[in-house]
């Protein structure tokens, strides 16, 4: 019996912060249309490159137009299946900050919702494994960010 290969797909797409009242930062996360909690991601179009797709794809399902790169995070991976084929998924993930534009969720594409919560909260709901590690990352990432360069000296 012959084993058929994955099909590989990427894309890419963002960890997105916000610092709150106080010393309390919040990340955004997007309800599918699953019903699960993740992160805001999709394909990579053409030859465009991957930061390209992340913030693209943060921007089209947030509504986020006021993003700050602050680096690379992680690439997570996964198997499914779409009919009879398998599909073997990477997606890049990149830390943003974006400092006060209003979320909305894009709705067409099957989100639902899209909200901030606190780190601890963030990673109770959030849907998978992969993506809570990813998330704890950023959060100890962002805890630095925070202390080395006050949104005062956000460009």
């Amino acid at each position: 019996m012959s084993r058929r290969k994955a099909r590989k797909e990427t894309s890419a797409g963002g960890v997105v912060f916000r610092r709150g009242e106080g010393a309390e930062t919040r990340f955004l996360l997007i309800l599918d249309g699953h019903g699960n909690w993740g992160f805001p991601k999709g394909h990579v179009e053409g030859d465009e490159v991957l930061l390209a797709t992340a913030r693209r794809e943060v921007r089209e399902e947030t509504g986020l137009d006021d993003l700050v790169f602050h680096g690379d995070l992680a690439v997570i991976d996964w198997h499914f299946r779409v009919r009879r084929s398998l599909v073997h998924k990477f997606c890049h993930l990149y830390l943003f900050e974006s400092p006060g534009a209003a979320a909305r969720p894009q709705r067409d594409e099957g989100i639902t919702d899209c909200a901030w919560y606190p780190l601890e909260a963030a990673l109770r709901i959030i849907a998978y494994e992969n993506s809570r590690e990813v998330l704890r990352k950023a959060g100890a990432i962002v805890q630095a960010v925070c202390r080395e360069r006050p949104a005062t000296q956000l460009p």
